[in-house]
């Protein structure tokens, strides 16, 4: 036979028992995330003050590799625009890897800012293992870089490419074979140009 009191213990027991299960349901559903547009993005979301002031990176239509040709991996734009996958990209261009943290990146830049402007190459910029994209912004604005940069904060092109750290240039051909790979600091705007001429078959 129950008792009273035994009922209510047992009621009391089960309302217990649903309180906890749906508590566990909620902090389960709250960890599986949510398709809500309400939901706050995460902070490799959140766009990057000013990027928008960069040039955005154009989207490029689908290529076989080619021998030698850029790493077959794609990365984010700094600025606006889509993912970029390297093995697409054909020249003449001038690939320039480089971080808002490397000093021998900013002697150099005058000069590759200057090769964009007179419009006779293509240019990529890599921003290279750096955590701090808002001043990596700053530093592609600060020096008119004014052509397309992705983001490499995984290293992604190290083996490929020999990166052994920043600066580093690669110069590729229209066919997308890397033609040459000049590593470390550029020393002057005659040095540039004149790889682009031997090395790309472009006077600038």
């Amino acid at each position: 036979m129950n008792l009273p009191g035994s009922r209510t213990s047992s009621r009391r027991a089960r309302s217990l028992l649903g309180a906890t299960a749906g508590a566990a349901l909620a902090i389960l559903l709250a960890a599986c995330g949510t398709d809500s547009p309400a939901a706050a993005p995460s902070a490799s979301q959140a766009p990057v003050a000013g990027a928008d002031r960069l040039t955005a990176c154009p989207a490029t239509p689908s290529k076989p590799p080619t021998t030698n040709s850029l790493p077959d991996v794609s990365l984010p734009c700094l600025g606006d625009g889509p993912d970029v996958r390297l093995a697409d990209l054909r020249g003449p261009l001038v690939v320039n890897v480089w971080a808002q943290w490397c000093g021998p990146c900013r002697e150099e830049a005058p000069y590759l800012a200057k090769l964009a402007k007179s419009g006779k190459v293509k240019m990529l910029g890599i921003d290279y293992d750096d955590p701090r994209p808002e001043l990596a912004v700053k530093f592609a604005t600060d020096e008119g870089l004014v052509y397309p940069h992705l983001v490499d904060t995984d290293k992604a092109i190290k083996q490929a490419l020999r990166v052994g750290g920043p600066p580093l240039t690669a110069f590729v051909d229209a066919d997308g074979t890397v033609a040459y790979v000049h590593r470390g600091v550029l020393t002057s705007q005659q040095q540039l140009d004149q790889l682009v001429k031997d090395k790309l078959g472009v006077t600038p």
